[in-house]
């Protein structure tokens, strides 16, 4: 296992400096070698899969199937999707076709913002961390990567992997805790992406604030709304799934359940069977349930299940140990709006049931709170479904599933309001990642119908521009006028683009 060493914090400014060179030396204007370091990505990754998976053990305490399934392979994956989707993602992007424009020849170029920072968490140190960074190659990026202290193993891993892989002039890992993402927070970056919680997510967005820097930030707090017309079986074993993966540890796992009063009895039930089908000797010695990152994070954890007035169904702060990061998979009922478990985002393997009188009180109460990051409704009714979408904001939305929606290809992951702001994935992280620079180039014919532009003015170069312009307004009822005229122009327009384009109006425009 490789030793976790900090950055030293004198040598973290000349990192910046250094990337940025690298940045403006113009190695990643080539696709071609922006792709070869995507590639080298992923078989980092492919390479030393094994050393991964005993890191996971050694700081989450992840078995192999869920380091796989939650993280190494969907990052793998991920960085594939940029490998393959980075030359079509990066072409300038022709404007539509229009009567005004076409002749100039309107393109948003895809160019690269800069020198960009990635802060990562623990609880999934390598999917958001490395999956964005294939994002920001793809888009022309130098980078730094800054990973979460609080997982040693894999940081330390990451960081000495990095330099074997990855063209050090632009692509570095700085280690540390909160003096060295202090001083890297001083620095000025083209983009900051900063996942994990509220606190820290102000002091970074007050950091960039200083620089004008772009960020994008996601944190939350995700309510799962049951509905009696359920499969309820399968929501049971998918709800508490996505609660106890990584113990807990997942920013977009179920939070808490909102479910009505009279369904509440049925739920427990049928997460009760469930939780015992999952750990039938027990979840303390099961090698299929993880610990906690730290032992003040297990105690926080504990303190909070420790005041709640709810009613423990399974686990309970009785059956935790604290000293070994073990905090008990629980399920609590009965909790009420102001109860110690709804005071913050729980981040661990206890899952509160609110109940409530119907669907509208459900919809209340999560508009009453921040935006979530994820909001879950389980029904087998299309109405409640969209009644639960429609009057609602989250970062997504969705209906009888938990968690995997992240790793869904094409879809954005990300948050709204206090749920964080950009979105990753995929293309989704080449966007985030890329400048779209607007180009034009006026054909030096266009001062037959733009002349008018130009002092001094009078009426008629008023007129031939308000005609140019084509101001007008559909009729009020909806109905539009012909555009018969305007096609002929842009007809005209378009033959004047070809002939300069072939030369046969140079010596009249001269």
């Amino acid at each position: 296992m490789s030793e976790l060493k900090y950055t030293p914090i004198d040598e973290i400014e000349q990192i910046h400096s250094d990337l940025r060179k690298g940045f403006l030396s113009g190695k990643l204007k080539s696709i071609p070698y922006r792709k070869q370091q995507i590639l080298n990505l992923a078989y980092l990754l492919k390479d030393n899969i094994e050393r991964f998976q005993k890191a996971f053990e050694a700081d989450l305490g992840r078995c192999t199937l869920e380091a796989d399934f939650l993280e190494i392979n969907a990052t793998i994956t991920e960085v594939k999707g940029a490998y393959y989707g980075v030359e079509k993602w990066a072409k300038p992007e022709k404007s539509p076709l229009s009567m005004n424009w076409t002749a100039m020849r309107p393109v948003t170029r895809k160019e690269p913002k800069g020198v960009v920072l990635i802060i990562s968490p623990f609880n999934y140190p390598i999917w958001l961390s490395l999956g964005p960074l294939a994002g920001a190659i793809a888009a022309g990026n130098a980078a730094v990567i800054k990973p979460s202290e609080l997982t040693p193993t894999i940081s330390a891993l990451v960081a000495e992997l990095f330099p074997k892989y990855l063209d050090p002039e632009l692509f570095r890992v700085v280690n540390g805790a909160v003096p060295e993402t202090t001083k890297i927070l001083e620095l000025q970056w083209d983009h900051i992406l900063y996942t994990g919680g509220g606190r820290v997510a102000k002091v970074v967005a007050t950091a960039a604030a200083k620089h004008l820097t772009p960020i994008s930030l996601e944190v939350g707090k995700s309510p799962v709304i049951v509905d009696p017309k359920c499969d309820l079986k399968t929501a049971a074993k998918r709800i508490l799934w996505g609660k106890m993966a990584n113990a807990g540890q997942t920013c977009v796992a179920p939070d808490y359940i909102l479910v009505p009063q009279e369904f509440q009895d049925p739920l427990v039930d049928a997460l009760t069977e469930v939780y015992h089908s999952f750990y039938p000797s027990g979840p303390a010695e099961s090698n299929s349930f993880g610990r906690i990152i730290t032992i003040n994070h297990a105690e926080r954890i504990k303190r909070l299940l420790d005041n709640s007035k709810g009613t423990i169904v399974v686990g309970g702060p009785g059956e935790c140990d604290t000293s070994k990061k073990y905090i008990a998979p629980t399920i609590v009922k009965d909790v009420g709006a102001d109860d110690s478990l709804m005071s913050e985002e729980i981040f661990g393997p206890v899952l509160p049931i609110v109940p409530v009188k119907d669907l509208d009180e459900a919809i209340k109460f999560v508009n009453a709170r921040d935006h979530p990051l994820a909001l879950y409704v389980f029904s087998s009714e299309n109405s409640t479904k969209n009644k639960v979408f429609d009057n609602t904001q989250s970062g997504a939305c969705v209906a009888n599933e938990v968690l995997i929606h992240t790793a869904a290809e094409g879809l954005p992951f990300g948050g709204t309001g206090p749920s964080g702001s950009g979105y990753h994935t995929g293309k989704y992280s080449f966007d985030m990642f890329t400048h779209l620079r607007a180009s034009m180039d006026s054909p030096s014919w266009l001062e037959i119908l733009l002349g008018a532009r130009y002092p001094p003015y009078d009426d008629k170069k008023a007129k031939a521009l308000s005609k140019l312009s084509n101001i007008s307004l559909p009729a009020r009822s909806g109905s539009g006028s012909s555009p018969t005229r305007w096609f002929l122009f842009a007809l005209v327009l378009a033959g004047l683009a070809v002939l300069t384009k072939r030369g046969r109006l140079g010596g009249f425009i001269r």
